[in-house]
């Protein structure tokens, strides 16, 4: 009897640090655990070697930034059965998407010695901006753990089990006092999605929304709260435009407040 197929993976980078992918490394025992069932096909920050194509599951890490990319993103797409995209960057442009609220030609002026050699396109878009994406996970970098789950749920034909819920209830689930309403310390935690454990605050922080958007989050009520607490206009803007600056709840939030 034939032995079975193993499903293949790929995983592929766009403008993105490479955080998401090493979290992927960064799992360790539950890698190696997860390379008995699939056959890892392509991951230049794993290994030179590389199976072709067509592929089970592609992970997508990092935003579209050049006209090539935007063009490499459909082959990805074509040539996998389910695309996921892990990471700020690629479900919502990354923390580069604070250029599209200005002109990229200045900031590419301030940095390039040389800008007529810069080939880049006016913003910085999220992957399901250009394809179908089957999944999106989010966070900067991804939690380890939700990645694995992810994974195992495609293995296995049914949807990832991952925190759809506030950063609010992990401060609940882990003791922590809320630092907004304690200590009037500006804080992200209702309108983003869980999955750090809560770092922020537990440390006597504001949440700073490294995962982006809850689901259906209140983004124009916490921005009451931020005024309550003598936040500027500038300031709740700022709040607003951070890792996760272009997902859509927080840009417009942010744009009602800029000056």
């Amino acid at each position: 009897m034939a032995a079975k197929r193993k499903p293949k993976l790929a995983v592929w980078k766009f403008a993105s640090c490479d955080g998401c992918q090493l979290s992927l490394l960064d799992c360790e025992d539950e890698l190696l655990a997860v390379t008995d069932a699939i056959e890892i096909a392509n991951f230049p920050e794993a290994s030179r070697a590389i199976i072709k194509g067509p592929y089970d599951l592609s992970l997508v890490e990092g935003s579209i930034t050049t006209s090539h990319d935007a063009e490499r993103i459909h082959q990805v797409r074509r040539m996998s059965k389910y695309l996921v995209t892990i990471g700020a960057c690629a479900t919502s442009g990354g923390i580069q998407a604070l250029r599209n609220f200005q002109d990229v030609k200045q900031f590419v002026a301030y940095v390039y010695p040389n800008p007529d050699y810069i080939s880049t396109l006016s913003k910085s878009t999220p992957i399901a901006d250009h394809v179908f994406v089957d999944y999106e996970l989010r966070g900067c970098p991804i939690n380890k753990y939700h990645l694995v789950e992810v994974i195992n749920a495609f293995l296995n034909g049914r949807r990832p089990n991952t925190p759809q819920h506030s950063v609010c209830v992990e401060c609940k689930w882990r003791g922590t006092v809320c630092v907004m309403v304690a200590q009037g310390i500006p804080c992200m935690g209702p309108v983003t999605q869980a999955g750090c454990g809560a770092i922020c605050p537990a440390y006597q922080r504001g949440c700073y929304s490294c995962f982006g958007p809850a689901e259906s989050p209140n983004a124009a009520s916490l921005a009451h709260w931020f005024q309550h607490l003598g936040m500027s206009e500038t300031q709740i803007m700022h709040a607003f435009r951070g890792i996760n600056a272009y997902a859509e709840s927080f840009r417009r939030e942010s744009e009602a407040h800029e000056n």
